[in-house]
């Protein structure tokens, strides 16, 4: 590993699509110089003034060569593109020296790009949005109380849940408000999930044939596994002489989204890569999002542990709503996300791969942090 290459002061935020907030306001007073790249610099400067943010950042049109132009050492690239375009704009940082920095998890191809970028002294901040992101920490502030509580070498059993999901405001019949692209919702669903459920990995073929109810605060809403959870039992640190009765990560809907999406279920089971594609396409013109929607987020992270003769059990609610000024999952995602980015401009993170904040007091640093940035949550223990 390389000494890390001192921050320009330089930033530059690729994309705006709509989980690009206020986080990018908080960069514009925080960095000494903000890019905002787009389509096109007209549809940059539009996405600028309807944040408030004319004059403070600079409007450019997004192509490689155009961005690796103005790349220098130090600066840092904010990728709010799809993942898998991640590992080009990687390359290019690892080329010219640049951090990078996004919310979306870490595929393989950025992954095969940390030792290059570790050596280059670049750091490669990922997961640090909402879901991945917010929820990393959650967990690792319960871990971090738990072990506390009972001890690491002490024999114990524990549950831990994460649920997340993106809702409208005011439930419709169809229970549910696009915030990313139809088409990734779907395709999302197609994928296996594993999990530990009564102390044995498992895994769902379809994650929506496992829905459950599941009570958050009083409220019913519906969950189900996705993606791998298992890795996540040693990312978030949890003692091996701890044995999980259940540990899973997943999706959060509102109650009755299972029987409205009926149609959709049967679609994805035929598995015909072109009417699903159509069937993307027409949700989106049946479901649009106006300006008048109002989304809500709502992420729960729970922990209980019992051993020892000791119990203990705590958990973390993020529920907000967005308003006319920003959609909260703009809110959820570009905040912590602007918060790495402080950061790596602060110095405080060192070259290579990170996933938002990797220990108990590093992720209640963060919290804190969030806190104050508007990002609002709760916690409750119990022991």
């Amino acid at each position: 590993m390389s000494e890390r290459v001192p921050a320009s002061g330089t930033v530059h935020w690729v994309g705006a699509g709509l989980s690009t907030g206020s986080g990018l306001a908080a960069l514009c007073e925080a960095a000494d110089r903000v890019r905002l790249w787009h389509r096109t610099e007209d549809r940059a400067a539009d996405a600028l003034a309807r944040l408030g943010l004319t004059g403070r950042a600079e409007p450019r049109t997004c192509t490689l060569p155009a961005l690796s132009a103005e790349l220098a050492p130090g600066d840092v690239v904010v990728s709010m593109l799809p993942a898998s375009e991640h590992a080009v704009l990687l390359a290019e940082c690892v080329a010219e020296r640049a951090h990078f920095a996004c919310s979306s998890y870490v595929s393989d191809a950025v992954l095969e790009q940390v030792p290059a970028a570790g050596k280059a002294g670049v750091v490669v901040l990922t997961e640090a949005g909402l879901d991945p992101g917010v929820d990393h920490l959650f967990a690792h502030s319960l871990v971090g109380r738990a072990r506390a509580a009972i001890g690491d070498t002490t024999a114990a059993s524990y549950t831990l849940t994460s649920y997340c999901g993106g809702l409208p405001a005011v439930p419709n019949d169809f229970r549910y408000r696009f915030s990313w692209a139809p088409a990734g919702v779907l395709n999302a669903l197609r994928s296996p999930a594993r999990y530990i459920e009564d102390g044995v990995e498992t895994t769902a073929a379809r994650p929506w044939e496992v829905t459950r109810r599941h009570l958050v605060d009083g409220e019913t809403f519906e969950v189900y596994p996705n993606r791998d959870s298992v890795p996540f039992v040693e990312q978030y640190g949890l003692p091996a002489a701890w044995r999980p009765r259940n540990f899973v990560r997943g999706t959060l809907r509102l109650d009755g989204w299972l029987h409205a999406w009926d149609a959709v279920f049967e679609e994805l089971k035929r598995g015909d890569d072109t009417r699903i594609a159509t069937l993307a396409r027409e949700l989106a013109r049946t479901y649009p999002t106006t300006d008048a929607d109002r989304d809500r987020v709502v992420l729960a992270v729970s922990l209980d542990v019992s051993g020892g003769g000791r119990t203990w059990s705590g958990g973390y609610l993020l529920d907000l709503v967005g308003d006319a000024g920003e959609s909260a999952m703009a809110r959820c995602v570009s905040r912590p996300l602007a918060l790495g980015v402080r950061h790596i401009l602060d110095g405080s993170l060192p070259a290579g791969l990170h996933r938002a904040a990797g220990t108990a007091a590093r992720s209640q640093q963060w919290l804190d942090e969030l806190a104050r940035d508007g990002v609002e949550f709760t916690l409750r223990t119990d022991n």
